[in-house]
């Protein structure tokens, strides 16, 4: 029944013009504004990730978002 889906992965936060500073700007992320409030965050790959406004919201205490880079710490500190 869903393997033909393009699934796709989403996660909340508590501030959405936060996430939507952070992700487009800082990392210079793809973002779109969707429907009913959500972003759209455009990955390298044609992978979306949706990030939608959740009030009551606790930081996740694991990873939600991996990144590839050659040099991590070139890579923090750009």
């Amino acid at each position: 029944m869903l393997a033909d889906s393009k699934a796709f992965s989403g996660f909340a936060v508590d501030d959405m013009e936060k996430a939507k500073q952070f992700y487009g700007e800082t990392l210079g992320l793809n973002i779109t504004e969707e429907e009913m409030g959500v972003l759209g965050l455009n990955l390298a790959g044609g992978n979306d990730v949706m990030i939608y406004p959740k009030p009551d919201f606790e930081p996740a205490t694991y990873t939600i978002l991996n990144f590839p880079v050659g040099d991590i710490d070139k890579s923090v500190d750009e």
